[in-house]
């Protein structure tokens, strides 16, 4: 097999799932290469972690692509005018970025197609989360059949498989998983409104699926609060 059939885009935001999502990558075998969005979100923090991340998980390459999300709006984390809630909420929360991994997604693949990769990683969860539609099975599944019929790759034959080893774990479950795997989850930044330091609000919904799952795996939560 050759190199190329090994490569695998994995995308990374500087976040818990994330990052065993690369983790979990690497042990399959493949040779990764790490997407993040500089995509206007509040929690700029997470791109200095996502970095960290990369070097220590071994990446091959590491791109930041830059994508104004706030021109468009519609979300808690693109919108400064909406306050992330620090209460669970009814429905769909303000937190969710309208077709954000629609569109993380589509860009992966072209870099994917240049690269000569056919595996795509994202850490998509639909277990302890947060309702988001863009994380379920189902738009998966219909993404990678889109992969194949959008691109020239697809075109020539080649079939595009997008990874989610993470969609049906519990967070603790993860937690273990990356545990096992050597993540070091205190370089990570997972708060939706972390301050310039990286320090967690404790109180967002991300912050609350991540105490609650260091907690139930039994593992020390090495995450910095304010």
């Amino acid at each position: 097999m050759s190199v190329a059939a090994r490569r695998a885009v994995v995308l990374l935001s500087g976040g818990l799932d994330s990052a065993t999502a690369l983790a979990v990558a690497r042990r399959d075998g493949f040779e990764c290469f790490a997407l993040s969005f500089d995509y206007g979100q509040r929690h700029r923090a997470e791109l200095a972690a996502a970095a960290r991340v990369a070097e220590a998980l071994g990446a091959s390459g590491h791109k930041v692509v830059t994508l104004d999300l706030r021109t468009i709006g519609g979300s808690a984390l693109t919108d400064d005018r909406i306050a992330v809630p620090d209460h669970a909420t009814a429905g769909i929360p303000v937190t969710y970025v309208p077709a954000r991994n629609t569109v993380f997604l589509a860009i992966a693949l072209g870099w994917a197609e240049v690269l000569g990769a056919r595996d795509l990683y994202i850490g998509v969860n639909a277990v302890d989360y947060s309702g988001y539609p863009d994380c379920r099975p189902e738009f998966i599944a219909k993404f990678a059949e889109l992969a194949s019929l959008a691109t020239k790759a697809g075109d020539e034959g080649a079939e595009f498989e997008v990874h989610t080893p993470l969609i049906a774990l519990g967070k603790h479950e993860i937690v273990r998983l990356g545990a096992t795997l050597g993540v070091d989850y205190a370089m990570t930044v997972s708060c939706y409104q972390a301050d310039g330091e990286g320090r967690a609000c404790g109180a967002c919904d991300s912050c609350r699926f991540r105490k609650q799952g260091f907690a139930a795996a039994g593992v020390p939560d090495p995450t910095r609060y304010r």
